[in-house]
């Protein structure tokens, strides 16, 4: 027997749940009224490093910072 379950509509677009979420998100913050859709942009920012890994032991980490949607 067949299923005819539904499909997420974001999975029917063709986008991931991470994409979706952060398309959602972005809309609420930008809904937001001053101060607080600052503070909530403010919190938009990313920031990680990167190790690369050479012979089983961690190189230096690259600290970076990114904002998402630049």
């Amino acid at each position: 027997m067949a299923s005819s379950a539904a499909v997420p509509f974001w999975r029917a677009a063709g986008m991931t749940y991470i994409t979706y979420s952060n398309i959602c998100a972005n809309l609420v913050r930008n809904c937001l009224k001053e101060p607080f859709k600052e503070e909530a942009l403010s919190r938009e920012k990313v920031h990680f490093s990167i190790s690369k890994w050479a012979d089983g032991k961690p190189e230096k980490p690259i600290l970076r910072s990114d904002t998402p949607g630049v």
